[in-house]
């Protein structure tokens, strides 16, 4: 009995080796599930389809996703793998995001696609121990979010109304 249970607290104790990389992993991780939320926030805010819960899960599993690499000691080569198969399914995820109503000419969900990838950016980097730069990215991108909202709001050109010179209706993004 007591070799079975050496041989699951080995596992335990193998996937992460000492506590200096346990702590790392866990501040990526915490970081990444933080960002997350900030980017989150703004969406339930705006009142989004895509809000806090779903922002918090893409920036941790992005981060847990390239961290299993890095503390496997994979190459460069082969986390870069990892990512472009992760970018990849954000990709996908996104695309779901984005809507086209068929009774107009209008398209929807851009910009949450685009914050469903970014998002998936932040892990990344946070997964990677980019944490600062991830932070970065993070505050430029609630400045564009934030800061750039009363501005379409007044642009006629955004406005579902408006209308192209032949007549047709303005695709809003």
């Amino acid at each position: 009995m007591a070799g079975w249970w050496d041989a699951i607290a080995g596992d335990f104790i193998h996937d992460l080796g000492n506590e200096a990389q346990l702590g790392r992993a866990v501040v990526r991780l915490l970081v990444a599930a933080a960002l997350g939320a900030a980017l989150g926030l703004e969406r339930e805010w705006a009142h989004k389809p895509a809000g806090l819960r779903t922002h918090i899960l893409i920036t941790l599993g992005s981060a847990f996703l390239v961290l299993i690499p890095v503390v496997a000691g994979m190459n460069d080569a082969e986390i870069s793998r990892v990512i472009q198969g992760l970018l990849a399914g954000i990709g996908f995820l996104g695309g779901g995001a984005i809507l086209k109503h068929s009774n107009q000419d209008q398209v929807r969900g851009l910009t949450t696609a685009a914050g469903l990838w970014l998002a998936a950016a932040v892990g990344i980097a946070a997964g990677l121990g980019r944490l600062i730069l991830a932070i970065m990215v993070t505050t430029v991108a609630l400045l564009v979010l934030v800061a750039l909202r009363p501005l379409e709001k007044h642009d006629p050109e955004h406005r579902k109304e408006a209308e192209q010179p032949d007549g047709r209706p303005h695709i809003t993004v």
